[in-house]
C-alpha cells in the first residue's frame, strides 16, 4: 500500500482523490520539521505548503518518495535539483491562488490610496476627520507588475476596470505585452510606476531584490506592495524609503521573518515602525488563502499528480 504524508492543511477533494488513487494517508498538517524528518522516510508522496523544508539529505532518505505536491506557489523551501536527480515529480498549483492574490493586491492599494484602515481607526477612536483623510484615486495611474507569472496577470486582470496604465517587467518571459500590458525594462517601470507591485518567487536572484538600489531608482513616490514572498524585500531598504518618502506607502501581506515571536531586537523595532506607519498596511501572509483558494489549490494538485 502507497503512503502519503500531508503536511499541510488541504480540502477534502484533495484527500478523496488520494483515497481513490489507493494511498493511505498520513494527514499531519502541523507537523514539525524534525517530526516530518523522521516521517517521511517511508512514503512514497507529499503534500506540502510554506512550512517545511525539504533539503537534499532528506530527500536521500525518502527512498520511496516519487512524488511532491506544493499547495498554491513558490518551490523555495523544495531542493529542486536534489529532486529532479532522484526522479522525484514536484508539482505546485498557482493556479488555484492566483486570483485571490490579485484581488488581495488591489485591496491593500485601494486601502493605502483611500486611507481607509486609518480613518477607520480614528473613528473608532472618537475622531472624525475628512481633509488629511482625502483619498487618491487609482484611475489614470500607472502600475508597474515586476514578475508577470500567474499572480502578475491576475493582479493586472483585476485593475482593467480602473482605466489604469500596465507596465510590466519579467527577466524570463518576453514577448507577452498586449494592448492592455506595456513590456519594460525595470529602470522604465520604476520610473514610470505611480504603483510598483512584486510578484516573484525566492529564489538567489531575488533574495533582497527591493533593495535600497532598486528603490532610489523610483521617480514618482509609488506605493510599494508586496504579495509574493518577504525575503524579496529588505526591510532596512523598504523602512528608509519610507522615512525619506521615496515611496508614498506599502502594502505588504508577506515580512522576511513571519515568525513574530522568534524576533531580535531590532526586527521588533522594524515591526513597530511599520506597523504603526500611517501609510503601511500589513496582513498575516493571507492573499492567497481566500475560501474559493483553498478549494482550487487541492482540486489543481490532484490533476497536476494525475490522481
Amino acid at each position: 500500500m502507497h503512503k502519503v504524508l500531508i503536511a499541510a492543511p488541504c480540502h477534502a477533494i484533495l484527500k478523496e482523490r488520494l483515497e481513490k488513487a489507493g494511498y493511505t494517508i498520513i494527514d499531519f498538517p502541523a507537523i514539525s520539521q524534525h517530526e516530518f524528518e523522521s516521517i517521511v522516510v517511508g512514503v512514497d508522496g507529499l503534500i506540502l505548503s510554506t512550512r517545511i523544508k525539504v533539503t537534499a539529505d532528506i530527500l536521500q532518505s525518502a527512498v520511496n518518495l516519487k512524488w511532491i505536491g506544493r499547495l498554491g506557489s513558490g518551490l523555495e523551501l523544495i531542493d529542486l535539483k536534489a529532486a529532479s536527480e532522484r526522479g522525484i515529480n514536484v508539482q505546485s498549483s498557482p493556479e488555484g491562488n492566483r486570483d485571490a492574490v490579485g484581488e488581495h493586491n488591489l485591496g491593500l492599494l485601494l486601502g493605502l490610496m483611500h486611507n481607509i484602515t486609518r480613518s477607520h481607526l480614528q473613528v473608532r477612536g472618537g475622531i472624525w476627520i475628512r481633509d488629511a483623510n482625502r483619498g487618491t484615486e487609482l484611475g489614470g495611474k500607472t502600475v508597474g507588475i515586476i514578475g508577470f507569472g500567474n499572480t502578475g496577470q491576475a493582479f493586472s486582470r483585476v485593475l482593467k476596470g480602473f482605466n489604469v496604465n500596465i507596465l510590466a517587467h519579467d527577466k524570463y518571459i518576453q514577448g507577452f505585452g498586449s494592448e492592455d500590458v506595456k513590456e519594460v525594462t525595470l529602470n522604465e517601470l520604476l520610473q514610470q510606476s505611480d504603483v510598483v507591485s512584486l510578484h516573484l518567487p525566492l529564489n538567489e536572484e531575488t533574495l533582497h531584490y527591493a533593495n535600497d538600489a532598486f528603490f532610489k531608482q523610483m521617480k514618482k513616490k509609488p506605493f510599494f506592495l508586496n504579495t509574493s514572498r518577504g525575503k524579496i524585500h529588505h526591510t532596512e531598504a523598504l523602512i528608509q524609503a519610507l522615512k525619506s518618502e521615496i515611496i508614498t506607502g506599502a502594502g505588504l501581506d508577506v515580512l522576511e521573518n513571519e515568525d513574530l515571536g522568534s524576533y531580535s531586537e531590532k526586527e521588533q523595532e522594524e515591526l513597530v515602525f511599520l506597523s504603526s506607519h500611517p501609510g503601511v498596511l500589513i496582513t498575516p501572509h493571507i492573499a492567497g488563502y481566500s475560501f474559493e483558494s483553498f478549494f482550487k489549490m487541492s482540486a489543481i494538485l490532484a490533476d497536476k499528480l494525475g490522481l
